[in-house]
Protein backbone atom coordinates (compact mmCIF):
# COMPACT_ATOMS: atom_id res chain seq x y z
CA UNK A 1 0.00 0.00 0.00
CA UNK A 2 1.58 3.41 -0.87
CA UNK A 3 2.72 5.67 2.01
CA UNK A 4 0.85 8.61 1.08
CA UNK A 5 -2.56 9.55 -0.41
CA UNK A 6 -3.73 12.55 -2.22
CA UNK A 7 -6.86 14.19 -1.20
CA UNK A 8 -8.75 17.75 -1.00
CA UNK A 9 -9.20 18.92 2.14
CA UNK A 10 -11.31 22.19 3.29
CA UNK A 11 -8.15 24.38 4.59
CA UNK A 12 -10.77 27.90 5.07
CA UNK A 13 -14.07 28.18 4.48
CA UNK A 14 -14.98 27.43 1.37
CA UNK A 15 -11.71 26.86 -0.50
CA UNK A 16 -10.71 23.04 -1.07
CA UNK A 17 -6.86 22.17 -1.24
CA UNK A 18 -4.70 19.63 -2.74
CA UNK A 19 -2.75 18.09 -0.14
CA UNK A 20 -0.67 14.78 0.11
CA UNK A 21 -1.46 13.00 3.35
CA UNK A 22 -0.05 9.96 5.23
CA UNK A 23 -1.59 6.88 4.60
CA UNK A 24 -3.19 5.25 7.82
CA UNK A 25 -4.13 2.18 9.45
CA UNK A 26 -7.64 1.18 9.68
CA UNK A 27 -8.28 1.00 13.43
CA UNK A 28 -10.91 -1.55 15.53
CA UNK A 29 -14.51 -1.92 13.43
CA UNK A 30 -12.65 0.31 10.48
CA UNK A 31 -11.79 -0.26 6.80
CA UNK A 32 -9.89 1.74 4.81
CA UNK A 33 -11.25 2.41 1.50
CA UNK A 34 -9.49 2.95 -2.02
CA UNK A 35 -11.72 5.72 -3.46
CA UNK A 36 -12.70 5.21 -7.27
CA UNK A 37 -15.45 8.04 -7.13
CA UNK A 38 -17.30 10.27 -5.11
CA UNK A 39 -20.25 12.39 -5.73
CA UNK A 40 -20.37 16.17 -5.21
CA UNK A 41 -24.04 17.08 -3.23
CA UNK A 42 -25.75 19.65 -2.27
CA UNK A 43 -25.31 19.22 1.55
CA UNK A 44 -21.39 19.53 0.76
CA UNK A 45 -21.72 22.78 0.80
CA UNK A 46 -22.62 23.42 4.16
CA UNK A 47 -19.88 21.37 4.90
CA UNK A 48 -17.55 23.17 2.66
CA UNK A 49 -18.71 26.60 3.29
CA UNK A 50 -19.41 26.69 6.84
CA UNK A 51 -16.46 24.62 7.86
CA UNK A 52 -14.30 26.06 10.76
CA UNK A 53 -10.48 24.99 10.93
CA UNK A 54 -10.74 26.62 14.77
CA UNK A 55 -12.60 23.51 15.56
CA UNK A 56 -11.57 20.92 13.98
CA UNK A 57 -8.48 20.01 11.91
CA UNK A 58 -9.09 20.48 8.31
CA UNK A 59 -11.97 18.20 6.80
CA UNK A 60 -12.11 16.39 3.14
CA UNK A 61 -15.75 16.21 2.30
CA UNK A 62 -17.87 13.41 0.08
CA UNK A 63 -20.01 11.39 1.03
CA UNK A 64 -21.34 9.62 -2.13
CA UNK A 65 -18.44 7.47 -2.10
CA UNK A 66 -17.32 4.12 -3.61
CA UNK A 67 -14.14 1.96 -3.98
CA UNK A 68 -12.78 -0.97 -3.15
CA UNK A 69 -11.43 -2.06 0.34
CA UNK A 70 -7.70 -1.50 0.11
CA UNK A 71 -7.18 -2.70 4.11
CA UNK A 72 -9.04 -4.43 7.26
CA UNK A 73 -8.63 -3.10 10.32
CA UNK A 74 -9.05 -5.66 13.41
CA UNK A 75 -12.58 -7.48 14.49
CA UNK A 76 -14.40 -5.98 11.01
CA UNK A 77 -17.32 -8.82 9.70
CA UNK A 78 -16.22 -11.51 7.91
CA UNK A 79 -18.40 -10.39 5.21
CA UNK A 80 -16.00 -7.78 4.46
CA UNK A 81 -12.81 -8.85 2.16
CA UNK A 82 -9.59 -6.68 0.90
CA UNK A 83 -10.35 -6.08 -2.62
CA UNK A 84 -14.52 -5.99 -2.13
CA UNK A 85 -16.12 -3.03 -4.35
CA UNK A 86 -18.09 -0.93 -0.96
CA UNK A 87 -19.80 2.60 -0.90
CA UNK A 88 -20.71 4.81 1.65
CA UNK A 89 -23.18 7.19 2.27
CA UNK A 90 -24.04 10.15 4.33
CA UNK A 91 -24.07 8.68 7.35
CA UNK A 92 -21.61 6.96 8.66
CA UNK A 93 -21.85 3.63 10.25
CA UNK A 94 -24.39 3.22 13.25
CA UNK A 95 -22.87 2.24 16.72
CA UNK A 96 -25.49 -0.94 17.28
CA UNK A 97 -25.69 0.29 21.22
CA UNK A 98 -27.66 3.34 21.41
CA UNK A 99 -31.16 3.47 21.89
CA UNK A 100 -32.32 3.93 18.34
CA UNK A 101 -30.09 1.11 16.69
CA UNK A 102 -31.27 -1.29 19.44
CA UNK A 103 -34.71 -0.71 18.15
CA UNK A 104 -33.41 -1.00 15.04
CA UNK A 105 -33.66 2.01 13.54
CA UNK A 106 -30.18 2.58 12.43
CA UNK A 107 -30.40 5.79 10.12
CA UNK A 108 -31.56 7.39 13.34
CA UNK A 109 -28.28 6.54 15.51
CA UNK A 110 -27.26 9.21 17.36
CA UNK A 111 -23.84 8.45 17.91
CA UNK A 112 -22.41 7.57 13.97
CA UNK A 113 -20.97 10.36 12.47
CA UNK A 114 -21.74 12.41 9.29
CA UNK A 115 -19.35 11.55 6.24
CA UNK A 116 -17.44 14.75 5.08
CA UNK A 117 -18.81 16.52 7.85
CA UNK A 118 -17.41 15.19 11.51
CA UNK A 119 -15.18 12.90 9.52
CA UNK A 120 -13.44 12.72 6.14
CA UNK A 121 -14.94 11.80 3.22
CA UNK A 122 -14.52 10.82 -0.43
CA UNK A 123 -12.71 13.69 -2.03
CA UNK A 124 -9.43 11.70 -1.80
CA UNK A 125 -7.69 8.40 -3.18
CA UNK A 126 -8.34 6.95 0.31
CA UNK A 127 -10.86 7.00 3.21
CA UNK A 128 -11.40 5.53 6.36
CA UNK A 129 -14.84 4.57 7.62
CA UNK A 130 -16.66 2.11 10.20
CA UNK A 131 -17.32 -1.13 8.84
CA UNK A 132 -21.12 -1.09 10.03
CA UNK A 133 -21.33 1.94 7.53
CA UNK A 134 -20.68 -0.46 4.14
CA UNK A 135 -22.60 -0.53 1.24
CA UNK A 136 -21.99 -3.49 -1.16
CA UNK A 137 -22.41 -2.22 -4.68
CA UNK A 138 -23.34 -4.45 -7.23
CA UNK A 139 -21.17 -5.46 -10.57
CA UNK A 140 -23.51 -3.54 -12.59
CA UNK A 141 -23.17 -0.70 -11.34
CA UNK A 142 -20.00 2.00 -12.60
CA UNK A 143 -18.69 3.21 -9.52
CA UNK A 144 -19.80 7.21 -10.88
CA UNK A 145 -22.95 5.69 -11.55
CA UNK A 146 -23.27 4.34 -7.75
CA UNK A 147 -22.02 7.03 -6.24
CA UNK A 148 -24.97 9.38 -6.25
CA UNK A 149 -27.25 6.41 -5.39
CA UNK A 150 -25.51 6.17 -2.15
CA UNK A 151 -27.40 9.68 -0.81
CA UNK A 152 -29.70 11.00 -3.42
CA UNK A 153 -30.95 7.65 -4.75
CA UNK A 154 -31.85 6.34 -1.69
CA UNK A 155 -32.64 9.75 -0.32
CA UNK A 156 -35.46 9.58 -2.69
CA UNK A 157 -36.16 5.49 -2.84
CA UNK A 158 -37.44 5.53 0.82
CA UNK A 159 -39.31 8.55 0.90
CA UNK A 160 -41.44 7.31 -2.18
CA UNK A 161 -41.88 4.46 0.07
CA UNK A 162 -42.88 6.01 3.07
CA UNK A 163 -45.32 7.91 1.42
CA UNK A 164 -48.10 6.07 1.71
CA UNK A 165 -49.24 5.88 -2.14
CA UNK A 166 -50.05 2.90 -3.89
CA UNK A 167 -49.46 2.02 -7.27
CA UNK A 168 -51.86 4.04 -9.78
CA UNK A 169 -51.75 7.02 -7.21
CA UNK A 170 -50.91 10.40 -8.17
CA UNK A 171 -47.77 10.99 -6.82
CA UNK A 172 -46.32 14.52 -7.21
CA UNK A 173 -42.14 15.75 -7.74
CA UNK A 174 -41.52 18.88 -6.55
CA UNK A 175 -38.15 20.07 -7.54
CA UNK A 176 -36.48 18.56 -10.45
CA UNK A 177 -32.73 18.73 -9.69
CA UNK A 178 -30.08 16.53 -8.53
CA UNK A 179 -33.06 15.05 -6.07
CA UNK A 180 -35.63 15.31 -7.84
CA UNK A 181 -34.30 13.50 -11.01
CA UNK A 182 -33.75 10.29 -9.08
CA UNK A 183 -37.27 10.46 -7.57
CA UNK A 184 -38.74 10.37 -11.13
CA UNK A 185 -37.40 7.58 -12.23
CA UNK A 186 -38.54 5.63 -9.10
CA UNK A 187 -41.90 6.84 -8.88
CA UNK A 188 -42.45 5.81 -12.38
CA UNK A 189 -41.44 2.32 -12.10
CA UNK A 190 -43.01 1.89 -8.45
CA UNK A 191 -45.92 2.48 -10.49
CA UNK A 192 -47.22 5.66 -9.58
CA UNK A 193 -48.72 8.55 -12.17
CA UNK A 194 -46.01 11.03 -11.58
CA UNK A 195 -46.54 14.82 -11.62
CA UNK A 196 -43.34 16.65 -11.89
CA UNK A 197 -43.31 20.28 -10.43
CA UNK A 198 -40.98 22.49 -11.54
CA UNK A 199 -39.78 26.17 -12.99
CA UNK A 200 -39.31 27.33 -16.31
CA UNK A 201 -39.82 25.44 -20.10
CA UNK A 202 -36.53 24.45 -20.08
CA UNK A 203 -36.76 21.55 -17.53
CA UNK A 204 -40.30 20.02 -19.25
CA UNK A 205 -38.28 17.44 -21.68
CA UNK A 206 -35.73 16.29 -18.81
CA UNK A 207 -39.37 15.26 -16.65
CA UNK A 208 -40.79 13.68 -19.21
CA UNK A 209 -38.14 11.87 -19.96
CA UNK A 210 -37.29 10.91 -16.91
CA UNK A 211 -40.64 9.32 -16.40
CA UNK A 212 -43.29 12.05 -15.75
CA UNK A 213 -46.62 12.11 -16.83
CA UNK A 214 -47.88 15.56 -16.09
CA UNK A 215 -45.13 18.69 -15.87
CA UNK A 216 -46.51 21.61 -14.05
CA UNK A 217 -44.70 24.92 -14.75
CA UNK A 218 -44.86 26.89 -11.71
CA UNK A 219 -44.20 30.16 -13.83
CA UNK A 220 -47.64 29.38 -15.53
CA UNK A 221 -49.51 27.36 -13.49
CA UNK A 222 -50.13 27.10 -10.05
CA UNK A 223 -49.11 23.85 -8.68
CA UNK A 224 -51.95 23.45 -5.87
CA UNK A 225 -54.52 24.46 -7.90
CA UNK A 226 -53.79 22.06 -10.74
CA UNK A 227 -52.77 19.15 -8.30
CA UNK A 228 -56.73 19.45 -7.11
CA UNK A 229 -58.22 19.18 -10.80
CA UNK A 230 -56.71 16.06 -10.86
CA UNK A 231 -58.16 14.96 -7.81
CA UNK A 232 -55.19 15.53 -4.92
CA UNK A 233 -51.92 13.96 -5.22
CA UNK A 234 -51.95 11.05 -2.94
CA UNK A 235 -48.05 12.07 -2.02
CA UNK A 236 -45.86 14.89 -2.80
CA UNK A 237 -41.98 14.78 -2.56
CA UNK A 238 -40.49 17.89 -1.70
CA UNK A 239 -36.77 18.68 -2.30
CA UNK A 240 -36.84 22.32 -2.46
CA UNK A 241 -36.16 23.51 1.09
CA UNK A 242 -38.04 27.00 0.91
CA UNK A 243 -40.79 26.99 3.46
CA UNK A 244 -43.59 29.05 1.85
CA UNK A 245 -43.47 27.55 -1.57
CA UNK A 246 -43.33 24.17 -0.46
CA UNK A 247 -46.34 25.18 2.51
CA UNK A 248 -48.64 26.50 -0.76
CA UNK A 249 -48.23 22.80 -2.15
CA UNK A 250 -50.11 21.44 0.72
CA UNK A 251 -53.35 22.43 -0.74
CA UNK A 252 -53.11 19.90 -3.39
CA UNK A 253 -52.91 16.74 -1.33
CA UNK A 254 -55.56 14.61 -1.66
CA UNK A 255 -57.13 13.56 1.97
CA UNK A 256 -55.19 11.35 4.07
CA UNK A 257 -51.79 12.15 1.18
CA UNK A 258 -49.08 13.10 3.08
CA UNK A 259 -45.76 15.41 2.36
CA UNK A 260 -42.58 14.12 2.60
CA UNK A 261 -40.19 16.48 3.17
CA UNK A 262 -36.29 15.70 1.72
CA UNK A 263 -35.20 19.61 1.43
CA UNK A 264 -34.07 20.31 5.19
CA UNK A 265 -33.90 23.83 6.15
CA UNK A 266 -33.90 25.30 9.92
CA UNK A 267 -36.75 28.04 8.47
CA UNK A 268 -40.04 27.09 10.56
CA UNK A 269 -42.59 25.53 7.75
CA UNK A 270 -46.26 27.28 7.87
CA UNK A 271 -48.77 24.78 8.42
CA UNK A 272 -52.91 24.88 8.12
CA UNK A 273 -53.50 22.69 11.37
CA UNK A 274 -57.26 22.61 10.09
CA UNK A 275 -56.04 21.26 6.79
CA UNK A 276 -54.33 18.97 8.02
CA UNK A 277 -57.18 17.81 10.86
CA UNK A 278 -60.44 17.77 8.54
CA UNK A 279 -58.85 15.73 5.66
CA UNK A 280 -56.12 13.95 8.17
CA UNK A 281 -53.37 14.54 5.96
CA UNK A 282 -50.24 14.99 7.10
CA UNK A 283 -46.32 15.55 7.12
CA UNK A 284 -43.49 13.44 6.87
CA UNK A 285 -39.46 14.30 7.03
CA UNK A 286 -37.82 11.39 5.50
CA UNK A 287 -33.72 10.98 5.94
CA UNK A 288 -31.31 8.42 3.67
CA UNK A 289 -31.08 5.39 5.15
CA UNK A 290 -29.28 2.50 6.57
CA UNK A 291 -26.78 0.66 5.16
CA UNK A 292 -29.01 -2.66 4.23
CA UNK A 293 -31.71 0.31 2.56
CA UNK A 294 -29.02 1.32 0.57
CA UNK A 295 -28.40 -1.72 -0.78
CA UNK A 296 -32.08 -2.15 -1.72
CA UNK A 297 -31.86 0.90 -3.44
CA UNK A 298 -28.83 -0.06 -5.55
CA UNK A 299 -30.70 -3.26 -6.54
CA UNK A 300 -33.83 -1.81 -7.06
CA UNK A 301 -31.91 0.79 -9.17
CA UNK A 302 -30.50 -2.29 -11.42
CA UNK A 303 -33.83 -4.13 -11.84
CA UNK A 304 -35.46 -1.51 -12.75
CA UNK A 305 -32.64 0.35 -15.12
CA UNK A 306 -32.70 3.43 -12.64
CA UNK A 307 -29.49 5.52 -13.17
CA UNK A 308 -28.11 9.11 -12.26
CA UNK A 309 -27.97 11.66 -15.30
CA UNK A 310 -24.23 12.56 -14.29
CA UNK A 311 -21.45 14.72 -15.44
CA UNK A 312 -17.93 13.63 -14.40
CA UNK A 313 -14.70 15.52 -13.61
CA UNK A 314 -11.33 14.47 -12.60
CA UNK A 315 -10.77 14.54 -9.17
CA UNK A 316 -7.80 17.60 -9.30
CA UNK A 317 -10.76 19.48 -10.41
CA UNK A 318 -12.62 19.11 -7.58
CA UNK A 319 -12.57 22.94 -7.32
CA UNK A 320 -14.15 23.51 -10.70
CA UNK A 321 -16.78 20.42 -10.06
CA UNK A 322 -17.88 22.03 -6.51
CA UNK A 323 -18.37 25.70 -7.98
CA UNK A 324 -20.26 23.95 -11.30
CA UNK A 325 -22.42 22.24 -8.58
CA UNK A 326 -23.15 25.07 -6.49
CA UNK A 327 -24.15 27.25 -9.89
CA UNK A 328 -26.90 24.60 -10.80
CA UNK A 329 -25.75 24.38 -14.27
CA UNK A 330 -25.18 20.63 -14.13
CA UNK A 331 -27.47 17.78 -15.23
CA UNK A 332 -28.27 16.34 -12.87
CA UNK A 333 -25.13 15.10 -10.56
CA UNK A 334 -21.66 15.82 -10.23
CA UNK A 335 -19.17 13.09 -10.21
CA UNK A 336 -15.56 12.95 -9.03
CA UNK A 337 -13.74 10.30 -10.93
CA UNK A 338 -10.49 9.46 -8.50
CA UNK A 339 -9.37 5.77 -9.76
CA UNK A 340 -6.32 6.18 -11.98
CA UNK A 341 -3.50 4.86 -13.55
CA UNK A 342 -2.12 3.90 -10.07
CA UNK A 343 -5.53 2.63 -8.73
CA UNK A 344 -4.56 -1.04 -8.51
CA UNK A 345 -1.07 0.02 -6.32
CA UNK A 346 -3.65 1.36 -3.58
CA UNK A 347 -5.46 -2.07 -2.76
CA UNK A 348 -2.66 -4.19 -3.25
CA UNK A 349 -1.82 -5.94 0.11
Amino acid sequence: MNATYRAMQVTRPGVLELVERPTIAPGIGQVLIAVEACGICGADVGDIEGADPALQPPRVPGHEVVGRIAALGEHVPSLWKVGQRVGMGRLGGPCGECVQCRQGHFQLCQHQPFVGATCDGGYAEMMLARASGLVSIPDELLAEEAAPLLCAGIATFNALKKCGAQAGDTVAIFGIGGLGHMALQYARRMGFRVVAIGRGTDIADDAWNLGAHVYIDTHEEDAATKLKEMGGAQAIVSTISAPATVSALMAGLAPQGRLVLLGAGKDPLPVSTGHLVVGERSLLGSITGSPYENERTLDFSVLAGVRPRIEVMPFEQANEAYQRMKSGDVKFRMVLSIAGEHAAARIDP
